[in-house]
């Protein structure tokens, strides 16, 4: 049976992990606290903040082989850059287990982003991601954020992107993101791949054009908080043609009514489930995966 490999999964530095709400505070990232440090109406965090420990555990219980840190949609660059450091010495440690992207802000400036890709490259980071320009605060078109984008496809870095589905739920926090942004950006950077984070907003379902890009994926994170189980079904064509890559959105707990704490095993389930051919499943679960995010050069 084939180990999947998880391609969207959050980790924080501990000062984040150890006070959430009061680091948020004092960094000016209160869009982060509203999704990300909040709890539900019975009380409960929508999600944990372990530690690296922590997440390898939950990884070893799921089956999980690697996971790929993606780095949040911060609002300052010096959160960005906190965060690069820290998944640096992450996949020091643990190399066999775990890949990150980086997160940049175009409020550092052109110089700087490039400076901080370059550095974040020499420490192991292979990608750019999660990203936002909706949430942090610039537009789409902004021409450092294109430079960032140039420089990912000529480093051959996937671009992780966050993206929203125009018809699905509200919750606290939630930002609208323009599907037609996101065709746009591919048309403009053809050499560079971006992975639609959350089934991409079924973009690819909604819009032919999106479909057939070729350097435009999607990855299936938060996926049971946003549509029914029939969603793998629905995208099985895509992901036998290798376009959607396995993501959990671990540590959110994708199950708020079934457990307490967040699991990716119970994901995982969900998946094998499916009724996809086996084909296609392993092709969602790794394969996707380690041809976009692990090319041999």
């Amino acid at each position: 049976m084939v180990r999947p490999i998880d391609s969207h999964v959050h980790l924080y530095p501990p000062e984040v992990s150890g006070d959430p709400a009061g680091w948020a505070d004092a960094n000016g990232e209160r869009r982060w606290s509203g999704l990300c440090a909040r709890r539900r109406r019975d009380g409960r965090a929508v999600q944990s903040f372990p530690s690296v420990d922590g997440l390898l555990r939950s990884l070893d219980e799921a089956g999980v082989e690697r996971a790929v840190l993606l780095g949040w949609y911060w609002e300052n660059p010096a959160s960005c850059s906190r965060q690069n450091r820290f998944y640096g010495e992450c996949i020091r440690l643990h190399p066999d287990r775990l890949s990150a992207f980086a997160t940049v802000h175009p409020a550092a400036g052109p110089v700087a982003i490039r400076a901080e890709m370059r550095q974040a490259c020499a420490e192991g980071l292979s990608g750019l991601g999660e990203l936002s320009p909706h949430s942090q605060g610039f537009a789409a078109e902004d021409g450092t954020w294109g430079e960032a984008l140039e420089l990912a496809g000529q480093m051959r870095w996937p671009v992780t992107l966050h993206v929203s589905d125009p018809e699905g739920r509200s919750h606290p926090g939630r930002v609208a993101t323009p599907l037609d942004d996101f065709l746009k950006i591919a048309r403009r950077f053809p050499r560079t791949n971006f992975i639609l984070a959350h089934w991409g907003g079924l973009l690819p379902l909604r819009n032919p054009e999106a479909a057939a890009l070729p350097n435009l994926y999607c990855d299936t994170a938060a996926s049971p908080l946003l549509y029914d189980a029939g969603i793998w079904s629905r995208f099985a064509a895509l992901a036998g043609q290798g376009r959607v890559l396995f993501g959990s959105d671990h540590p959110l707990n994708l199950y708020p009514a079934l457990a307490v704490e967040p699991e990716i095993g119970r994901l995982v389930s969900e998946v094998r489930s499916s009724g996809l051919a086996e084909g296609e499943l392993n092709a969602l679960l790794r394969g996707n995966a380690e041809k976009l995010l692990f090319p041999r050069r």
